[in-house]
């Protein structure tokens, strides 16, 4: 796990008061020197972002009145890029897990979680990484390798050769050779693989695409 860091200010967007006096009393607890928006629906959280700057971390429901689907993730992680967005629902099917998780949320929180858990989730997503919920086994791995080639499929033809190429244990000077192409072409093509496939190092991008049996 990364380096830990108490959020300052975290944005809650959930329609149900009871729902966001919940979570506000968690981040009280475990965070007491968080400052806590609020907002009961996508428009209020847009206008709290755009009036107050931007937050540690947003917290947002998946079912809000003026939300359709993702639609509310896609419109915060479109105008908020830097802002991890937390989805909290009482929903865990594998397939609305895998959407939400390849839209960009940062992770993915059922509302049936124990409270020590939920702080656990929100404290990986604050370190860097992507928190998913516990599914059965199967299911687990199928929204993994989902989420990855949702990943994969952001590549372009030519960042995927690349991929094909690190996957087969190819240096960079050889990835250059085998293209035709100048050592800083392939850096830049890596840079860019990385970046979408959200990982801070070759290894671990091969390792994901090999999680998927990924050749080029």
């Amino acid at each position: 796990m990364g380096e830990f860091i108490d959020p300052e200010r975290v944005l809650i967007v959930d329609d149900h008061s009871l729902v966001r006096d919940g979570l506000r009393s968690i981040f009280d607890d475990v965070f007491p020197a968080c400052i806590i928006l609020e907002a009961d629906s996508l428009q209020t959280a847009l206008q709290a972002l755009d009036a107050e700057g931007e937050v540690d971390l947003v917290l947002l429901d998946l079912n809000i009145p003026d939300v359709s689907y993702l639609s509310g993730l896609e419109a915060l992680r479109s105008r908020f890029p830097a802002t991890p967005v937390v989805m909290v629902s009482g929903m865990t099917d594998r397939n609305v897990v895998r959407d939400a998780l390849a839209a960009g949320a940062a992770g993915f929180v059922p509302k049936s979680l124990k409270r020590a858990a939920i702080v656990d989730a929100l404290q990986q997503v604050l370190s860097g990484e992507i928190y998913m919920p516990d599914l059965p086994g199967h299911e687990r791995q199928a929204a993994e390798e989902d989420l990855i080639r949702a990943r994969i499929d952001t590549l372009t033809p030519q960042q995927r050769v690349v991929l094909g190429h690190l996957v087969a244990g190819l240096l960079n000077k050889q990835v250059a050779y085998e293209l035709n192409v100048s050592m800083t072409t392939v850096k830049a093509h890596v840079s860019a693989i990385l970046q979408k496939m959200d990982v801070f190092s070759r290894t671990q991008a091969v390792i994901m695409a090999n999680k998927i049996g990924f050749r080029g």
